[in-house]
This record gives structure tokens, C-alpha cells and sequence, in this order.
């Protein structure tokens, strides 16, 4: 019997093409909710802390929020993110905009809008 070299079929490519799905599935589902993580704290901290308005106050709680969150998480949770994320969940006020907004953008792109919505 003759051995099939898989090579000669569309196996091998077939194979490829459902891993390289995966990894396309595995980036949006990761984008998704890292995407969704910042708005809902952008909107927790709006609501909670802030209570939907600017007060001065406001800055000391971000900047005593990030210094914790820091602490605990790292550098990527800086005054200056949480403000992105403040700003964020103030522009786009609906979790199911957010949603199918975030599948279709990283956060850095949306990041990029927000900045030019402020400007």
C-alpha cells in the first residue's frame, strides 16, 4: 500500500486555515473584553465616583484609583488610561454600541477616536 503524501492535498491547508480562524476568533473575544472592561470602569467611575458630573474632586479620586490600581496591576493603569476610559464611556453611553463597536475595532483605534472627539 502506498503511503499518501498529505502534503499533495488540501489537508495540510485545510488544517492551517482552521487554526488561523482560531487565532482570528482568539484575538476579537480578546479585544472584546479588554474593550469592554475599559468602558464598564469608565462607566462605573462616571456614575459611582463622579456621579455623571466633573467635579474637582474627581481628579483626586482618578489619581488615587490609578496609584491603586497600579499597585495591584501595573502600568497600564495609569491616571491618564483611566481618563481614556472616563472618556470612552462618556461618548458612547450604550453597552450594545460598544459592543459591536469593539468587535470591529482594537482599543487603540477607538482610543484614537476618543482623542479626536475631545479635539
Amino acid at each position: 500500500m502506498v503511503q499518501k503524501n498529505i502534503e499533495d492535498t488540501g489537508f495540510i491547508r485545510d488544517i492551517k486555515t482552521l487554526i488561523e480562524q482560531s487565532k482570528q476568533q482568539i484575538s476579537v473575544a480578546v479585544n472584546t473584553a479588554i474593550t469592554t472592561l475599559y468602558w464598564s470602569i469608565g462607566k462605573k467611575i462616571n456614575e459611582e465616583i463622579l456621579k455623571d458630573k466633573r467635579a474637582e474632586y474627581g481628579k483626586c479620586v482618578v489619581v488615587s484609583l490609578a496609584k491603586q490600581l497600579e499597585i495591584e496591576y501595573g502600568s497600564g493603569w495609569s491616571e491618564k488610561q483611566l481618563r481614556h476610559c472616563l472618556r470612552f464611556a462618556e461618548i458612547m453611553p450604550e453597552k450594545e454600541i460598544v459592543y459591536t463597536l469593539c468587535r470591529q475595532l482594537s482599543w487603540s483605534h477607538i482610543r484614537i477616536l476618543i482623542l479626536w472627539k475631545i479635539h
